[in-house]
């Protein structure tokens, strides 16, 4: 789950020079979208939005596995049956998705779209399903199946009825590429939210760095941190509204798919990096990794900082996270 309300973007109100900060809002990808621009006047900020849109909807013809015509809908489509010649741009997100997979020990796996979906986040389940059902409901899913051949162009995933999804990288994704677009046509600074994927460059009009606030999922209301954002990106992944409980123990809707049972002990994690795609996917992996694996990790990663939240409420921070000095009186 992408965590939109833990994270809330704080801008600092416009600046006398004559540039201005202009927000638009939107639903796309059916969830909420949010571009932040500083440009010289509203006609300006207008075209740099409506770019960032074409871009969001570009791309969702691309990797979508919703969307039947789509080349990722091809590719599940032949699984188990014959390879399928994708754009380039598909190859190398998949490339990168996979090693991602490997970086965190299969806890990150696009191919968890062959999951069957055994556990229900409704309200509807009385009991655990049985640990055959939870065995079989991840047969299909392995990123080691995933076959590509860069020459050829092609991507063949080997299972029948696998298949690829790209919810826990595509949207960090689409975020990096509104950025780099609207840097390339000009637009010196802004701010791009896809669902709680935060993307930013540049400053705002009065010199101010971006900031976002942390919220402590065990108390919505209020932000506990402040972090400047400088030309890098932030993350939340978390199960704090969706989760079941039984016998005591709390199971959250993100699940482990080398297991098929829902990761636990923690409830949001946060990834700083300097690419959203990279925090998306790992937010998704670590949490499924667990605080001293996941943490782990991060700590060996240059560059990319973690705060996590468990679900006794208690936070930790990466080595480089100072949180005295971002916390909020």
């Amino acid at each position: 789950m992408k965590a939109s309300f833990f994270l809330t973007a704080l801008l600092v109100g416009f600046s006398t020079t004559a540039q201005i900060i202009h927000k638009r809002k939107l639903s796309l990808l059916g969830s909420p979208f949010e571009v932040t621009v500083v440009a010289n006047d509203t006609a300006q900020a207008n075209e740099y939005e409506d770019i960032a849109v074409q871009e969001v909807k570009r791309i969702e013809n691309l990797i979508s596995d919703w969307i039947p015509t789509t080349p990722l809908s091809a590719i599940n489509q032949n699984a188990g049956k014959q390879p399928v010649k994708v754009p380039l741009e598909l190859i190398e997100l998949i490339e990168r998705s996979i090693k991602i997979s490997k970086l965190t020990d299969g806890a990150f796996d696009i191919s968890y779209a062959s999951m069957d979906k055994i556990w229900k986040f409704d309200g509807s389940m009385k009991e655990m399903p049985s640990p055959e059902a939870i065995k079989k409901s991840v047969e299909k899913v392995g990123y080691q199946n995933i076959i590509i051949d860069k020459e050829k162009q092609t991507v063949f995933l080997k299972l029948e009825g696998m298949k690829l999804g790209m919810g826990g990288i595509g949207q960090g994704y689409i975020a990096d590429k509104i950025k780099q677009l609207l840097i390339a046509k000009g637009c010196v600074a802004g701010l791009v939210n896809v669902s709680g994927d935060i993307s930013t460059w540049g400053k705002q009009p009065n010199g101010e760095p971006w900031k976002v606030g942390i919220k402590n999922p065990m108390n919505k209301n209020k932000i506990f941190a402040t972090f400047p954002l400088e030309d890098t990106a932030v993350e939340t992944s978390g199960s704090y509204e969706k989760y079941v409980t039984f016998n005591g123990k709390r199971y959250s809707h993100i699940i482990d798919t080398r297991t098929g049972y829902p990761a636990t002990g923690l409830i949001s994690v946060s990834v700083f990096a300097k690419t959203t795609e990279l925090a998306d996917a790992l937010a998704t992996g670590v949490f499924v990794m667990g605080k001293e694996a996941g943490m782990n990790l991060i700590n060996q990663l240059p560059g990319i900082g973690c705060i996590m939240v468990d679900d006794e409420g208690k936070i930790a921070t990466s080595n480089n996270i100072d949180l005295k000095k971002y916390q909020n009186e």
